[in-house]
């Protein structure tokens, strides 16, 4: 859209259209809001004459774009530091999945997956493959996307709780993709495994029940994403800041990235990890009335004798699987985004 900027020396000056782009043009001296195609007599004759978004100040003529960026790398590098992370650490999470579901020892799901073999071994996959690339792609790109929105629209915020709310959105988005956790939990269930043949049939067959089906624990998702996130954008610059880097060898700073990353995603699982206990029984539930969360969180507490330390039942696989997870999740993050951004 051309403008023209009014000043003693009757210059034309043209404006790039980046977003919050600002041309120094110290020859003005007032402010002046110019209209195309309206003279400067024509703006103080007419007073019913729209405003132009171009604002020239004393010092400043400030072009004003829209907030959202098109740059899409963001979404890219979450997309494949999920990808990675999944295909490494799926078995591990089957492990935790059983000692969630049934409170078992570390050996006890072990002997249950040897049992099973290795055909059964990565059931289940897809879901998980579908639902975290996407899921960790929304989370970092939608976390950049709503970060912009609010320092242009309420630029008087704190980046304290820009961050907590561009955060707690971010997390809120990510819920949209509950069917593929719904159905992610189902598979790896025992109790299904003659039941539905993957991944596709499961879904198909949860339809029976209606679209609210493949929602189920939405809450307890949008209860753990939410925090989870705060957490994570919260803390990751400055536990990486006091990890010493030994070198500028390239190999030190993925090492320290993975550090970073696991510690956080570690500490971060472990806090969260009852609420996902919580969500693991009410997603096993196929048909029915859908439980509370509060019910839920009693009828485990009762079932597992009354104490809450059986609540962390494979919270020390799930730790484990933590620090691989997000340890890879986060150097694969560094490493795409620093080869995008070149």
């Amino acid at each position: 859209m051309g403008m023209n900027v009014v000043g003693r020396d009757h210059s034309s000056v043209t404006l790039t259209p980046n977003i919050g782009s600002v041309l120094q043009n110290p020859s003005v001296t007032s402010p002046v809001m110019t209209t195309p195609g309206v003279t400067m007599a024509d703006q103080h004759g007419s007073p019913s004459a729209s405003p132009s978004v171009l604002l020239v100040t004393s010092k400043t003529a400030v072009s004003v774009s829209p907030p959202l960026s098109e740059d899409a790398r963001e979404f890219v590098c979450g997309w494949g530091a999920a990808f990675i992370n999944i295909t490494v650490t799926f078995p591990m999470n089957k492990l935790m999945f059983r000692q969630m579901l049934h409170g078992i020892s570390t050996s006890q799901a072990v002997k249950q997956l040897k049992k099973e073999g290795m055909k059964n071994l990565y059931r289940g996959i897809l879901p998980p493959l579908c639902q975290k690339t996407v899921s960790t792609s929304i989370m970092f790109g939608m976390f950049d996307q709503y970060s912009r929105l609010l320092k242009y629209y309420h630029p008087q915020i704190s980046d304290g709780a820009t961050l907590a709310i561009a955060a707690t959105l971010a997390g809120c988005t990510e819920a949209i993709l509950c069917p593929f956790e719904r159905i992610q939990t189902v598979l790896q269930d025992k109790k299904f495994h003659g039941k539905y043949r993957n991944s596709l049939h499961c879904a198909r067959e949860l339809r029976k029940f209606g679209l609210a089906e493949y929602y189920r624990g939405l809450f307890s998702i949008l209860l753990r994403n939410g925090p989870s996130n705060i957490l994570f954008f919260g803390l990751r610059t400055e536990i990486k800041e006091q990890i010493p880097t030994p070198d500028d060898a390239w190999w030190a700073h993925i090492l320290t990235d993975f550090v970073s990353g696991a510690f956080l995603g570690a500490f971060i699982s472990t806090v969260m990890y009852p609420v996902n206990v919580i969500k693991a029984h009410q997603q096993t539930q196929v048909g029915g009335p859908f439980i509370s969360m509060r019910e839920t969180f009693y009828d485990v507490y009762r079932s597992r004798g009354s104490r809450l330390s059986r609540l962390f039942s494979g919270a020390h696989v799930n730790y484990s699987r933590a620090l691989v997870s997000w340890g890879i999740i986060n150097a694969s993050y560094e490493i795409l985004h620093k080869l995008l951004y070149s």
